[in-house]
Formats: structure tokens, C-alpha cells, sequence
């Protein structure tokens, strides 16, 4: 099948490599001339495990192409997606679309037969439908179908989560596209993904339901985190025991920093947004969204208590500044409120992360970027396991400190606090 990704960033250029993978004809198309012609090269724009070996080998197979000419893969393709940014407005919570509604402007300029467009962008309900109004005013309704497509890839984790779906949900009220995509999608379907067809509207509410769902869990085991630390209880023996519970399941129930990312801080105010609109409250997500925020704020509390109160002129070491491990994704990751914090109250603060430096710590006062883990942890008064790398799980500090009175802050609970103490530091977790 002949596909045409519109948007290389994280859903267009895993979506587009893995479909070529598949057998598929893609084009991958942007309008950064610099982006495409380093793909072009080999160069991949983003750190994702895999990714730069799939986009090499099916590009000398020439299933994968890669283009700034948007009409020109219009036309040559019999299927497009939308993989545009849907990011939060800047004054309000809901989410941008002009980057959808000006691609779909785009497309209807070029459609010079049947094609089937589909949102793989995470989209408010009824986006669809205002798609239909966009393409109706130049196309005549029986030449296209609009579809929508969510795309559930963990960063990290992305290939595997797409070669391996959960499920592949279809929303279209046309049974002609949901037959041409359920073909599309058969190879992964025949690997026992579910498939799941709706009409668009529940599509597009699926997504943000689930985003929203997951980032509730972390809240919850977040909240009950705090309650644990106050009366002498391990979170992590909290999270089996509900964990094992079928009904509630033991992925999403690991304490820890508030949630960051690309999707569920935005995809969060943007279903509220939804929600308001439709005059429906939303009263658990709305209080999710206000736990989270205030979540870094009580994280530097207790980096307050540990150090006692004494901030100033202290040497902290950040192990990790990304959302997560396996990623270079810094959006809205916590550390962006905890180091400039930290150096405005008089911390000197080094970090190290392996996917490299940060520009967004470039202009703040006392942060440096550690080439490796030794020299970060060096000399420090504190060190913040910030992110799980796998680079980090079996540091023995004894051999990087010879500070007696070094002390560990571990927000991810992967070191054995035992081993921490037996090694003559002070340890301190989450819930713990």
C-alpha cells in the first residue's frame, strides 16, 4: 500500500519506518528541509532504541522515502496521516490544531483520487469531523473518507509497541476505509493484536481517555507515596499488593516524579478542555492535573530536608533530566522545575544523562553537564536518581565517592536502600 506520513517528528517517523518495514511504500513528508535531508543521511532527529537501523535498511530498499514536496506524496499516495504536533495552546489548555486544520487545507488542494486521511495525531472529539468541513469545500465527499488512527507508542519503547500493538482501533463511519485498514494492519493483527472498530468521535476520545486513565494511576500511587512515608511503609510493597489485583494491574503504580512527556500533561488539559465545552466536569482528571503540578514542589521540600534546609552552596548531582529513560524527551520533565529551583537558591548542580547535554539548562547559573557518571557523582553532597536509566542501576557509589556524608535521593526506587546504607550512605526514597 502506498502511505504518506505528514509530520516526521515522534508518531510520523516511527509510524512511517515501521509501515515500510511491513512491506508498505512510505513517504515521510516534513517541511524542515534540514530534518529531511538528515534522514536522508542517516541522521535520526530523535533517541529512539532501534530506530536508526529500521529507517537505514528500509531506505536502501526504497520502500522508505522521505520529501518536503507535500503535494507530490499526496498524489502518489492512497493513504495519508496527519502526524502533526498537537501541542497545548499557549493561553488555554486545550490543544493546537492549526497545524492539523493547515495540513488539511493542504491536502484538499492535491487529492486527485480516492484517499483515505487519517488522524494518527492524538485529537479532541469532533476533529474529524471539522477535517470533513475542510476537505468538503474544495473535494467532492466521495473521494475522500476521513479516519481516525490513534497511535499508542511508549517512547522508549515505540517499535516494540507498534510491531506489538495492544490494540488497533479504527474509528470511521465508512465500512470501505475500515476494510482497507484492517488490510493495512493485518500482519500485526495476525500477531494477536486486537482490532477494534468504532465510529470517529469514540476514536478520538479513546486516546485521551486512556492517557488520562494512565496519568490517574501515577498520581494515585504518587499520593499514596506521601501517606506512606509518613507512617513507615514501602510503596513498592503497596504497588504488588494492588498490583496483582487484575482489576487494577501493576503497570503505571511505580512511584516517583511527577508524570512529564509529550503527551499526558497536554493530553490531560486537553480532554478537560473537551469536557468543558460539552458542559461535562471532569472533577478526578481536573484534580490528577492539580496533584501532578504540585508534585515537584514537594520533591524539592524534601531535597530541603534532606540537606537541612541548607541549600546554598551545596554540590547536588542530577543522574538523569529526562521525563523518562530511553528517551531525549525533556518535555515537561521535572527536573525543569527542580534544577533552575535548586540553582536559584544557591545549589551548585551537575548533571549527566546518556542521551547528552540539555540546552534548556544552557542559561542557568551553577548547572553543568557531567561526560560521564564518576564525574558527576564526584565530589557531591547529593545525589538525585532523577531518571531510570539502565546506565545507573548497578552504581556502586563507594567507588565513585569518598565522601563520608554523601547522600542519595533515589526517585525511582531502584537501588536496594540495604545496599546504599551497607555502603556507608544515607539513602532516601520515595514511599519508602
Amino acid at each position: 500500500m502506498k502511505l504518506c506520513m505528514i509530520g516526521t517528528g515522534y508518531v510520523g517517523l516511527v509510524s512511517g519506518v515501521c509501515f515500510s518495514d511491513l512491506g508498505n511504500d512510505v513517504i515521510c513528508v516534513d517541511k524542515d528541509k534540514r530534518k529531511i535531508n538528515g534522514l536522508k543521511k542517516g541522521i535520526i532527529p530523535i533517541y529512539e532504541p532501534g530506530l536508526k537501523e529500521l529507517v537505514l535498511k528500509n531506505y536502501n530498499n526504497k520502500r522508505l522515502k522521505f520529501s518536503t514536496d507535500l503535494e507530490d506524496s499526496i498524489k502518489k499516495s492512497d493513504v495519508i496521516f496527519l502526524c502533526v504536533g498537537t501541542p497545548t495552546k499557549k493561553n488555554g489548555n486545550g490543544a493546537d490544531l492549526s497545524q492539523i486544520f493547515s495540513a488539511a487545507k493542504e491536502i484538499s488542494k492535491s487529492i486527485n483520487k480516492f484517499k483515505i486521511i487519517i488522524t494518527k495525531s492524538t485529537v479532541p472529539v469532533t476533529t474529524g469531523d471539522e477535517i470533513e468541513k475542510i476537505l468538503s469545500k474544495k473535494v467532492k465527499k466521495n473521494k475522500f473518507s476521513v479516519v481516525s488512527n490513534p497511535e499508542f507508542l511508549r517512547e522508549g519503547e515505540a517499535i516494540r509497541d507498534f510491531v506489538y500493538p495492544d490494540r488497533v482501533v479504527i474509528g470511521s463511519n465508512d465500512k470501505k476505509s475500515k476494510m482497507i485498514l484492517k488490510n493495512l494492519y493485518a500482519p500485526l493483527i495476525s500477531k494477536g493484536a486486537k482490532f477494534i472498530s468504532t465510529n470517529r468521535r469514540a476514536s478520538e476520545l479513546i486516546k485521551y481517555a486512556a492517557n488520562a486513565f494512565l496519568a490517574t494511576k501515577i498520581t494515585f500511587i504518587n499520593e499514596i507515596a506521601n501517606l506512606c512515608e509518613k507512617t513507615n511503609i514501602d510503596v513498592e510493597d503497596i504497588s504488588i499488593g494492588i498490583g496483582l489485583d487484575k482489576r487494577i494491574g501493576s503497570r503505571f503504580l511505580r512511584a516517583g516524579p511527577a508524570y512529564g512527556g509529550s503527551c499526558f500533561p497536554k493530553d490531560t488539559k486537553a480532554i478537560i478542555t473537551t469536557a468543558d465545552k460539552f458542559r461535562t466536569d471532569l472533577s478526578v482528571i481536573k484534580s490528577v492535573i492539580k496533584s501532578n503540578s504540585l508534585r515537584s514542589k514537594l520533591l524539592l521540600k524534601k531535597i530541603s530536608e534532606i540537606l537541612n534546609q541548607r541549600i546554598k552552596n551545596k554540590k547536588i548531582c542530577f543522574l538523569g533530566v529526562t521525563f523518562k529513560a530511553n528517551t531525549d524527551d525533556m518535555r515537561d520533565s521535572s527536573s525543569l522545575e527542580m534544577i533552575p529551583y535548586l540553582s536559584k537558591n544557591g545549589a551548585k548542580i551537575k548533571y549527566y544523562d546518556p542521551t547528552g547535554i540539555k540546552k534548556e539548562f544552557d542559561k542557568i547559573k551553577n548547572v553543568s553537564f557531567s561526560k560521564s557518571i564518576s564525574y558527576a557523582v564526584k565530589d557531591s553532597d547529593l545525589v538525585i536518581l532523577h531518571t531510570e536509566w539502565n546506565d545507573f542501576k548497578s552504581i556502586n557509589f563507594k567507588k565513585l565517592s569518598t565522601s563520608k556524608n554523601l547522600k542519595i535521593y533515589d526517585m525511582r526506587n531502584i537501588f536496594s536502600p540495604d545496599k546504599i546504607k551497607a555502603q556507608g550512605f544515607k539513602y532516601f526514597g520515595i514511599g519508602r
